[in-house]
This record gives structure tokens, sequence and C-alpha cells, in this order.
């Protein structure tokens, strides 16, 4: 079994199923991650020593998503110098805009690149954990291309049958 590259951690196990997303395109890349949940409320120790510990563990990226006060990516930067990517997930009364400034508004100097909210955010968590690692392996590079003429080509596809109708 490979090492884990990339860490992909949430607050609730209830967010595993937005989660997966990212998890599903780490895999279609090849890129071996470790899945966990932390809480930046509920259980401040074990975030801090995820986040401490996830360099010498070999991560190379870290992908949180939490909701509602969404304070995980946060927490996790503030803890490592490895890039934290920040899923805002859409889990209370105020749909995850909550969670979306809670995790966009970093003070200078703590950053959290922050996704969109909910599935596609952890798509592109995914995609984009896989563009930082891509900058030292280039076959990744390659893949990422080759899913980049996919998209490419969906839209065609898409195109061709809505003018046919």
């Amino acid at each position: 079994m490979e090492k884990p590259l990339v860490g992909i951690v949430m607050g609730s196990a209830s967010d595993r199923a937005i989660m997966e997303e990212a998890a599903g395109i780490l895999e279609q890349f090849g890129i071996p991650y470790e899945i966990t949940v932390a809480s930046a409320h509920r259980s401040p120790e074990r975030t801090r020593e995820y986040a401490r510990t996830a360099h010498d563990r070999g991560f190379k990226v870290i992908i949180a998503g939490a909701g509602g006060a969404a304070h995980l990516a946060g927490s996790i930067a503030a803890e490592t110098a490895l890039p934290v990517i920040g899923v805002p997930i859409e889990n209370s009364p105020l749909q995850g805009m909550d969670a979306l400034l809670a995790t966009v508004q970093m003070p200078a100097g703590v950053p959290v690149a922050t996704m969109a909210v909910g599935k596609a955010g952890a798509k592109n968590a995914g995609v984009l954990a896989a563009q930082i690692l891509s900058v030292s392996d280039p076959e990744l590079h390659k893949k990422l291309w080759e899913y980049k003429k996919g998209l490419a080509l969906q839209v065609e596809e898409a195109a061709k049958k809505i003018k046919k109708k």
C-alpha cells in the first residue's frame, strides 16, 4: 500500500458523502490518500495533532471539509506549512454560506484555498490537489491534461446532442 500523499479530513462523519467526491478524483489520478474525521471544535487536540504530523507522515496536501462554522481548514492551516484546500459543506440552515465565509475569510499569512460549496467544491479540491502534486510529477501532469481534454469532449458531445433536438 502506497503512503498517502493527500490527507482528506472532514469535520463530521456525515460529511463523508461530499468528501468522497475528492477521494474519487484522487483515485482517478492514482494518488494515494488517507481519509479521516477531526473537528476543530469537538476534537481540537486531534485536529492539531493531525495537522502537525501531516508532513512527517508524507502528506503533500490536505483537503479539509466542514460545514456550519467551518473552522477546520483554518485550524489545520494554522498548524502546518502544507497547502490546505477547504471545502465548505452545506449542512446548516444557511445552505453552506456560513461554511463558505468561515473557510474563505482567513487572516493574512494563513491561506486556505477555498473551493465551491458542496460536491463540486470537493471534486475541485481533488483536482487542485492533483495539480499541486503535478508540479513535480510529469506523468501526473500529463494525466491532468488528458482529464481536461475529456471535459472538453463532454461539452462537445452535449452540444451535438442538443443540436440534434
